[in-house]
């Protein structure tokens, strides 16, 4: 069937509903099998519903379903994809469609990265009225019908809820309805999907007229009542923030504040000035929903889209906070989802363009420190998949060594944790320096190191013990310790600690002679993991029960 499948090639795609009728007669179907998330949501510290402000990216492109639909990646040249997932909590994916289903390419890769995944169900224009009068003046039993149809659409696909987004004006009838609408899906989002989500946007008011409010305000505080949050439209001002502030109360995170990056309208800042807007937003401490981030590849081209891409986060990240991975174990070869070649163990193996957020890694903190230190994705040399994570830094006159975070940590230490390493220094003296890696505590007087004999550490900092082979039990698993090829250097750590949690996990360069003159260092990064010993110790469940079906031969 056309829906599920690419007429031209037979591949499976991801698709959306169009109006009502498709949406009601909607029913899970066996070819629905490729579009179902496979990766669960990951969990994170803080969690999403804790007391700070959120980052929302509402992701809206050309229309959507663009090269993402194909499920299982393609062949595309400088495709987009998005990367700095540590920095946001919640990725919505946007169409016209009415019903748009996020390509499971994106849950994916969002999950991964413990952030969740909303779809869209939109009505506008004239079309978008009749549909509402439909469903919506039709009272309990029409509405209820469409909310449960949408529960069970996030559920069975295994994304994480709606943004909610009626623009077009409604009876009477149909108003009175739209707030028992939205209780009855939020409900309905909550028990179908831990942690779901329903997100309104501001449009509609209480009398049915459409018209933006850039605010909460009591014309449209009945909607926010009845969901998870309110998506606010893009024009503004302070007084706007503040007001919002007032009446949302102690409900202040649940506001999300439109900043458009297209800068369309009369606003504060989008484009390289979005700070500007994230400033004023974060003043009085409401979340704010970040329109059309694309703008960075679809106005400043493909050609240098990873450079502007960091860039564009790099400006905002002061007002990002982060969120921290919390589960073991750690692996990561920091790919993209995305390449000009594959590459397997350091060699090259297959060139050309691919694109697949579905391969997407666990993605790293990418810090920048102006001038002194830069974290970016590499495309032209990689351990495995698409892509390396480049780091290019000075350290400092007179200086030994530069620290990079990595990732944050917030999670209790196990007893032992066995970590590896994969890297390449590149540039005119690579000899010069040397690379390890550096675990940090919290601050804890009961965090000890190995044995209770040794003292704690002076702010929590530790380095894994290197270890030049792997411990008998683990050699099958980590040839790790001795698989360095192309140019690459592999390194296996072990790390005992009792009674501590974990924090950060970093790189350390460092120069093998001291100097006064500074001295400007390139690595790649290539893998790095973080394991459990105990868990790795035990063997992985047997699979079985491996069936085959649809095999077509061309």
């Amino acid at each position: 069937p056309a829906r599920y499948f690419d007429t031209k090639t037979t591949e499976p795609i991801s698709f959306f509903l169009s109006g009502l009728e498709e949406l009601l007669a909607w029913q899970p179907d066996s070819n629905d099998e490729f579009n179902v998330s496979a990766v669960p949501l990951a969990e994170r510290q803080p969690p999403l519903r804790g007391r700070r402000p959120r980052t929302l990216v509402c992701h809206d492109m050309r229309g959507g379903y663009l090269e993402d639909r194909f499920i299982q990646g393609s062949a595309t040249r400088n495709p987009y994809v998005f990367y700095h997932w540590r920095y946001i909590d919640i990725f919505v994916y946007f169409s016209h469609h009415t019903v748009t289903i996020p390509p499971v390419v994106w849950t994916n890769a969002a999950h991964r990265n413990s952030v969740p995944v909303l779809g869209t169900f939109i009505t506008e224009w004239t079309d978008g009225e009749k549909l509402c009068e439909a469903f919506l003046a039709g009272g309990e039993e029409a509405f209820g019908a469409v909310a449960e149809q949408l529960a069970l659409i996030a559920q069975h696909f295994r994304f994480d809820g709606w943004l909610v987004n009626i623009e077009n004006k409604l009876s009477a009838a149909a108003v009175g309805n739209l707030p028992l609408f939205l209780r009855d899906l939020t409900a309905r989002v909550h028990s179908a999907v831990p942690g779901g989500l329903v997100i309104w946007y501001d449009s509609v008011l209480k009398d049915g007229t459409l018209r933006w409010q850039n605010e909460l305000n009591d014309q449209n505080r009945i909607f926010f009542d009845a969901c998870d949050g309110l998506f606010t439209n893009y024009n503004w001002k302070e007084e706007q923030l503040e007001r919002t502030q007032r009446l949302a109360g102690p409900r202040l995170n649940d506001v999300y504040v439109g900043v458009d990056v297209f800068g369309r309208g009369d606003v504060i800042g989008g484009g390289f000035d979005t700070d500007k807007s994230l400033r004023m937003i974060r003043q009085f401490g409401l979340s704010t929903a970040i329109f059309a981030p694309g703008w960075v590849y679809e106005h400043l081209g493909k050609e240098n889209f990873l450079q502007n891409e960091n860039r564009f986060w790099g400006s905002l990240a002061e007002y990002l906070p982060t969120h921290s991975i919390c589960t073991l174990p750690l692996t990561t070869s920091f790919c993209l989802g995305m390449g000009t070649s594959t590459f397997r163990d350091g060699k090259d193996e297959e060139s050309g363009p691919w694109y697949d957020l579905s391969a997407q890694d666990i993605q790293p903190l990418y810090p920048e420190q102006q001038g002194m230190l830069s974290a970016s994705c590499c495309l032209q040399d990689a351990w495995c998949g698409g892509s390396s994570l480049q780091l290019q830094g000075i350290i400092p006159p007179g200086e030994e060594r530069v620290a990079v975070r990595l990732f944050s940590l917030q999670m209790p230490a196990p007893p032992k944790l066995f970590l590896t390493l994969l890297y390449k220094l590149e540039g005119p003296q690579p000899d010069d320096f040397t690379v390890a890696l550096e675990v940090t505590t919290w601050d804890s007087g009961m965090c000890f190191e190995g044995n209770p004999t040794s003292l704690p550490e002076p702010n929590g900092r530790y380095y894994p013990r290197f270890l030049p082979a792997p411990p008998p039990g683990l050699a099958k698993l980590l040839a790790a310790c001795h698989r360095g090829s192309q140019g690459w250097t592999s390194r296996c750590y072990e790390l005992e600690l009792q009674d501590c949690s974990l924090r950060d996990l970093s790189l350390i360069v460092s120069r093998q002679q001291p100097s006064l003159q500074e001295t400007p260092f390139t690595c790649l990064l290539g893998e790095v993991r973080v394991l459990d010993t105990a868990s790795v110790a035990a063997s992985p469940a047997q699979v079985y029960g491996v069936a085959a079906s649809q095999l077509w031969w061309q």
